[in-house]
């Protein structure tokens, strides 16, 4: 039998070619492996917008410890707009009337009115409120133009939402009466 005998020369390409494979499956492996470990979940791989919203259980509903109650449907804020026409066709007292008309037509010639009345100082006036905020004989206090079923209701209203019953908001409130036909 022979022997064969290798000589340093193959031994160097022998160990070379190791080397080089051995780095080819290392750098294959470091390339390609990471896939290999990760998670394979759906929802991560989404936009944030379009991925499911998680909520823990004792988030989903609000408890109602401390919770103020409801007002009643009937209430009304005192910058309201629009009221309901029963509470406004039948005015308890002297503090408004009923006019026909658009409520912003009605607002600016309530306006004209207000302007020209003698001893009388608009602070503030907001049409989308329907409001004018005056001072009259001493009195301040606000004069509201609302839509109703019947026209458009202007009132003298109190800094506390109610009905100004003062003397002055009773005269300037017939003198806008008598003013715009109302």
């Amino acid at each position: 039998m022979r022997q064969f005998q290798i000589s340093s020369n193959n031994r160097t390409r022998t160990s070379a070619r190791l080397v080089l494979i051995a780095s080819a499956a290392m750098l294959a492996v470091g390339v390609s492996g990471c896939h290999w470990f990760s998670k394979r979940d759906s929802a991560y791989q989404m936009s944030p917008e379009s991925r499911p919203l998680e909520v823990p259980p004792d988030l989903d509903r609000p408890t109602a410890e401390g919770a103020v109650p409801a007002p009643d449907a009937g209430t009304q804020s005192v910058t309201r707009s629009e009221m309901s026409s029963a509470a406004t066709q039948t005015p308890s007292s002297n503090s408004g009337f009923t006019i026909a008309g658009d409520r912003d037509d009605i607002f600016n010639k309530v306006g004209v009115v207000l302007s020209g009345t003698q001893g009388l100082t608009i602070a503030s006036k907001a049409q989308l409120l329907g409001t004018y905020d005056v001072a009259y004989q001493g009195s301040n206090f606000l004069i509201r133009v609302t839509k109703v079923d019947a026209g458009v209701y202007v009132s003298a209203v109190d800094p506390r939402g109610m009905p100004a019953n003062s003397a002055a908001a009773a005269q300037l409130i017939a003198s806008l009466k008598a003013s715009l036909g109302g």
